[in-house]
């Protein structure tokens, strides 16, 4: 069983939300074309959206209304067919070391420990820094995998692989966290609990995020503004505000507003 320790469990967030400030990212009517012999396939149309420092931002919709398409044109792994994407006031033309992305799976190397695993990002920007240790350890101990740290992906559960990637993802301190339906490969039992988990560790934190999921309830519980998509071209049907009170905790979930919100959502995507 994994150790709660006082400092994961001592935080105090604001109950009404993050603070207004100037957007940390700026989608500008930003579109996808593809193209495949010689026939053009719209997958974005005209999408524009703010991020704001210390927000949580989902985008919520079907399959192909282009939600991870986005997701990777504002990570500057893929080029708009037009408008633009700018992050912290300039222009995204590659990827920066201030975004960090997780993805649907874990990713992590099977012949590294857990340790190992979350090291990797500044192994891999060639940092070797005496308070880097401590930092792994403060992740560790934020996401709650004390007592794991030398045990290796076969040894863990999916649930627990993914959160040594949030792991990962934390221990670098990006500007902004972009992730890609991290919890939809585990159970549904498990997927509660690490959405609590994201919910604390975030609103902990103060980080500002851009969610991407499927699930319209996953959405609306972690969320200040859920963007809900439709396709046919992916588009945004609406912007709407998540008015629950911070810290969320399960028991949002039995708010009357959770409910509204949740079912406002379906009937945007034409579900009711």
């Amino acid at each position: 069983m994994v150790r709660r320790s006082q400092a994961a469990n001592s935080y105090k967030a604001s109950p009404t939300g993050p603070t207004p400030s100037g957007p940390v990212l700026t989608i500008d009517r930003v579109s996808k074309v593809f193209t495949k012999r010689d026939e053009e396939f719209v997958a974005l149309s005209d999408i524009s959206v703010d991020l704001h420092q210390g927000e949580f931002l989902s985008l919520v919709g079907p399959s192909g209304c282009g939600k991870s398409t986005l997701l990777k044109i504002v990570a500057g792994l893929l080029a708009p067919t037009t408008g633009r994407v700018s992050f912290e006031g300039e222009p995204m033309v590659e990827p920066r070391a201030e975004i960090g992305l997780m993805f649907q799976t874990s990713t992590l190397f099977p012949w590294r420990n857990v340790i190992r695993n979350i090291s990797l990002p500044f192994e891999i920007a060639g940092i070797d820094d005496i308070d880097i240790d401590q930092r792994i350890a403060e992740v560790i101990d934020l996401v709650r995998l004390n007592g794991f740290e030398e045990h290796y992906p076969r040894e863990l559960s999916g649930g627990m692989q993914q959160r040594v990637a949030l792991c990962r993802l934390l221990v670098s301190d990006p500007h902004l966290m972009l992730l890609d339906e991290p919890f939809g490969s585990v159970d549904e039992f498990t997927r509660e609990y690490l959405n609590q988990e994201l919910a604390r560790i975030t609103e902990h934190q103060h980080k500002t995020a851009l969610f991407v999921t499927h699930n319209i309830r996953e959405a609306v519980f972690l969320s200040d503004r859920v963007v809900v998509m439709g396709t046919h071209p992916g588009r945004v049907l609406d912007i709407l505000e998540i008015d629950l009170p911070r810290p969320r905790l399960p028991e949002s979930q039995r708010l009357p507003a959770y409910n509204e919100t949740v079912l406002k959502v379906r009937d945007l995507m034409g579900l009711v």
